[in-house]
């Protein structure tokens, strides 16, 4: 883990609970969310993709070769986007992870993750490195407020009317 490359959910965690719960909390309340990666051309791809927080790691599982899935390989930076909900409640505000994925090889922590998860096999699983966490909410129906955590940093916070 270093600086340049991010940290991991563990150490977001231990930096910012109350934040940290809050996106865990919105990425909880759907099974769906989205995952924007990088083509070979540079341009975005986006996907639905499911999440798991499990051992101190924030996990994205794939389908065995999927474009996201190669996108990651060959590029390992990301966006996660939970799932907004229905209407314009957006309980918990509008949430966002950027970071890179790394592929995980190790068949014991493969295991430990099928254990906990059972996708379907086979699978690609990839663990993250944080290099931004957003949340961004309405505040007593006045206030746009943005939250913005990046390793090494207290939380930041925007207030606009």
């Amino acid at each position: 883990m270093s600086t340049d490359t991010g940290t991991n959910w563990a150490a977001f965690t231990a930096a910012e609970p109350t934040f940290a719960k809050t996106v865990e909390e919105r990425f909880a309340a759907y099974t769906h969310h989205v995952l924007a990666t990088l083509r070979k051309d540079g341009s975005p791809r986006t996907t639905g993709l499911e999440v798991r927080f499990l051992d101190g790691e924030l996990w994205l599982g794939m389908m065995p070769n999927s474009l996201k899935a190669l996108d990651l390989r060959r590029d390992p930076r990301f966006a996660l986007q939970a799932n907004p909900g229905e209407g314009t409640g957006m309980g918990g505000g509008d949430v966002r992870i950027g970071g890179r994925a790394i592929e995980v090889e190790d068949a014991g922590t493969r295991s430990r993750y099928a254990e906990e998860v059972e996708p379907p096999e086979p699978f690609h699983l990839f663990r993250t490195e944080l290099t931004e966490v957003v949340r961004t909410y309405v505040e007593d129906d006045a206030y746009l407020v943005v939250q913005v955590w990046k390793p090494g940093e207290p939380v930041r916070t925007l207030k606009r009317t």
